[in-house]
């Protein structure tokens, strides 16, 4: 387990590694910068950079770990990638099932493949499925969550590149927005930020504002109007907080 300073989650889990880019919100994937130094580092589960890797060897991590946790599951990768054959991904929520004093964040933007295996995995309360939309080009994903099993459905609009005028969000339980950081960091603009926080509250859904993002992001904060927004679904709240 990785105790993680992602301000949604706990901890993260990883037994797949790697990606490729596949819409905007790639184009400064964190996940293959930490990747390429991990590999510099020597460390044997980057031995292959950024490429996809599986690694069978974490599946039953979880399983060890007593102290409940909010754990991301594949923050260094998607688990939905077209090269992750079903019988991986199977396994992935088995253990997920099995280790039910944990809540499971599951994210992908690769929402098609999604809806395509929904029905062959097993939905257990305490798997949390989210799709990433970073634009109004890429709703149709929202369409793609809602044909899921998962109970908890929630939005990760990280990196906001766009405004998002019109964003349903029948069936969906949280919504995350955040600017994007780190080098070459796209602007973020507040009118976007506000309209879908006003969305989420006149539609009941609870909001969280990760970040302003920016090359400096520590100085840019997370204030919105004077306040932080740290809502979580049915009301739960991460033990550090």
């Amino acid at each position: 387990m990785a105790q993680s300073r992602i301000e949604w989650t706990e901890s993260t889990w990883n037994p797949l590694t790697g990606c490729n880019k596949i819409s905007p919100g790639c184009k400064h994937c964190y996940a293959e910068r930490m990747a390429k130094r991990l590999h510099a580092m020597g460390q044997p589960n980057y031995a292959n950079g950024f490429k996809l890797t599986m690694h069978p060897q974490a599946l039953e991590k979880p399983l060890d770990w007593k102290t409940p946790q909010v754990i991301f599951v594949n923050s260094m990768s998607d688990l939905f990638h077209k090269d992750v054959p079903l019988e991986f991904i199977q396994s992935v929520f088995d253990v997920m099932k099995r280790a039910h004093w944990h809540q499971f964040q599951v994210l992908t933007k690769r929402s098609e493949r999604l809806a395509e295996v929904s029905s062959k995995l097993e939905w257990t309360d305490n798997i949390w499925m989210g799709v990433s939309v970073e634009n109004a080009d890429y709703t149709f994903r929202i369409d793609h969550l809602r044909k899921t099993g998962a109970k908890i459905k929630f939005l990760s609009v990280e990196p906001l590149l766009g405004p998002i005028p019109k964003m349903n969000l029948k069936e969906i339980n949280w919504v995350i927005v955040g600017g994007e950081s780190g080098p070459g960091a796209r602007p973020l603009e507040k009118d976007w930020v506000v309209g879908i926080r006003d969305h989420c509250i006149k539609a009941k859904v609870p909001f969280f504002f990760k970040q302003w993002g920016g090359v400096q992001k520590k100085k840019a904060g997370r204030l919105l109007d004077g306040r932080t927004w740290d809502q979580m679904p049915k009301d739960m709240n991460l033990a550090r907080a």
